[in-house]
């Protein structure tokens, strides 16, 4: 069990450093935009994190085919949902949402370059997102008919119907008031939605069928869910050190979660049930290579940070 957890750790850390490689040169040098924009961009983009999601890209794609240039080509696409992450992460943090003033460790971009340079942070690296996706069909390493197709559901799973629309509704909840099923809603679009368009998306580079493309979605349904409850449980008994921020940020804001809702003994039973449904889909849908989405999925859901 060690040994596999320290693979995985190893796994993780190398695809990071990929993906940060990426990310450093995603914006083209020759753009000529304000510097201190330029600035603000890269110091949330360069702020560490897991990078879960453009790692989940790289997995699915080689879930799908033992072909090195689809994952390499997942690349772009891999910085795309990093940048939609993050920019979500400069908008939540904002005193008008969750007024955070540490994220990853460190100030967050509206303490460091005001609110309106992190607002325009944020809008600069949701539509630099897109960019990096017409950017692999432009130099032809996908097909224009995959590249819309990813197009579509980062549309989707990142914008009203899905993350944004989790986002909303986790503003407007609160304890007392929020149900089971509502804050699933929350989770499920919050959370879940830009894991499953990271997963969708390695897949279509990689040459999924149907049948795969459903399969990881559900996939990145459940472990979506579970991942976040998990997020619930360390806000309540995480190390602050490991974690970058504050504990109980979600009591101190009102915020209703799954141990307040329905405690922590049944928290971890759901994390485990989902994790196990999650498997079982995989499982079913014959690909080449699923151990890694397995690895990384025991992975998340037992993390401490």
């Amino acid at each position: 069990m060690a040994e596999a957890r320290q693979e995985i750790q190893h796994y993780l850390k190398e695809q990071a450093q990929h993906v940060e490689e990426t990310l450093r040169h995603i914006i083209p040098e020759e753009w000529d935009f304000p510097v201190k924009l330029r600035e603000a961009v890269h110091y949330s983009l360069e702020a560490g994190g897991k990078r879960i999601r453009p790692i989940m890209v790289l997995a699915a794609a080689e879930a799908i085919s033992n072909d090195p240039a689809d994952v390499d080509a997942a690349y772009p696409v891999a910085a795309a949902i990093e940048l939609i992450h993050t920019y979500s992460l400069v908008h939540d943090d904002l005193p008008a949402m969750d007024d955070d003033d540490f994220r990853r460790g460190k100030p967050t971009n509206h303490k460091v370059f005001g609110e309106a340079v992190a607002i325009l942070a944020g809008d600069a690296m949701l539509t630099h997102a897109f960019y990096c996706i017409a950017l692999v069909a432009k130099q032809k390493r996908v097909s224009a008919e995959t590249a819309l197709a990813i197009v579509e559901d980062l549309s989707v799973l990142a914008g009203a119907a899905g993350m944004v629309g989790g986002q909303a509704a986790d503003i407007l909840g609160e304890q007392g008031s929020t149900s089971l099923a509502e804050l699933n809603y929350i989770h499920l679009h919050k959370t879940s939605d830009l894991i499953t368009f990271s997963l969708k998306a390695g897949g279509r580079i990689a040459g999924a069928q149907p049948h795969q493309i459903e399969a990881l979605e559900g996939f990145g349904q459940r472990i979506g869910l579970a991942f976040q409850i998990q997020d619930d449980i360390l806000d309540l008994i995480g190390d602050e050190e490991k974690i970058g921020k504050k504990t109980n940020s979600d009591v101190n804001q009102n915020k209703v979660t799954y141990p307040y809702l329905i405690g922590m003994d049944e928290s971890k039973a759901e994390i485990k049930r989902l994790t196990d449904e999650a498997k079982q889909l995989l499982l079913s849908a014959n690909l080449v290579n699923p151990q890694r989405l397995l690895e990384l999925a025991d992975y998340l859901v037992n993390r401490d940070r």
